[in-house]
């Protein structure tokens, strides 16, 4: 599945945001090493470079297209291409930090162990997703896959994976000496046409639609387009509210 960092970037603001506050509960003040899993452009990886401006920083990032234009920001950072599920570091890290990435991968309950494991003591994992999958926005997404002439196609569309706080908390607890988990909703107030259909066409939306052809594309689109107007109505001053939570954890190792 390949990916566009300029629609991803439409947006650069409110993505960040929650990467951000993520890194501020954080509390290592000064770890030697530090990854950023699924960096995408590396608008987090600039933020924990800023942080930590004597650590080892490096982007792990499987879209090409995403680390070229990693790449091209000039930030100090080592850019890795590969993806997580095979990702397996020579030496362990301070810390591990991923910021909406997680998501895609199937089986927590395999992958944060074995991410923990590569984790140096008092060292933390850290990592933020998003938790809205039962907002209109992907639920009308599912159901538009589901009962077009496209939902064969659609079937194995690659699906998100995101459990709730309390099982993380058991997943984790085992393996770390203090776990902080916690959810905010973001109001985001959009502006321009159509805004939560240009949101979801740089990260879920591209599952759906990349595997159809230019007439199936537009007239999934055409569909999904009209509900998401019902869903997400423009206000009268021309903003777009797209509520959207989100879920964060840090573990920290003993």
């Amino acid at each position: 599945m390949s990916w566009d960092p300029d629609i991803y970037l439409r947006f650069a603001s409110e993505r960040t945001r929650p990467a951000m506050e993520l890194l501020a509960r954080v509390p290592l003040q000064a770890p030697a090493r530090v990854v950023d899993l699924g960096c995408g452009p590396g608008n987090s990886t600039a933020i924990l470079a800023a942080r930590w401006r004597h650590a080892e920083i490096d982007g792990l990032e499987s879209s090409p297209d995403m680390l070229t234009k990693a790449r091209a920001s000039g930030l100090r950072a080592n850019w890795i291409e590969s993806d997580i599920e095979s990702w397996m570091p020579d030496d362990p890290y301070d810390v591990i930090f991923s910021n909406a990435a997680l998501h895609w991968i199937p089986d927590h309950h395999a992958l944060l162990p074995r991410l923990m494991s590569y984790v140096a003591d008092s060292g933390v994992l850290t990592f933020q997703v998003p938790r809205n999958f039962h907002s209109p926005s992907h639920m009308l997404m599912r159901q538009v896959a589901e009962s077009g002439p496209w939902a064969a196609k659609l079937a194995n569309a690659r699906r998100v994976n995101v459990l709730s706080p309390e099982a993380y908390f058991d997943i984790l607890a085992p393996l770390a000496k203090s776990i902080d988990i916690w959810e905010t909703t973001y109001t985001h107030a959009l502006e321009g046409e159509d805004p939560v259909l240009a949101w979801v066409s740089g990260t879920g939306l591209r599952p759906f639609v990349q595997p159809l052809d230019k007439e199936e594309r537009d007239a999934f689109l055409a569909r999904y387009r009209t509900q998401l107007r019902e869903a997400y109505p423009r206000r009268g001053d021309g903003k777009t509210l797209f509520p959207f939570q989100r879920l964060f954890a840090v573990a920290l190792v003993a």
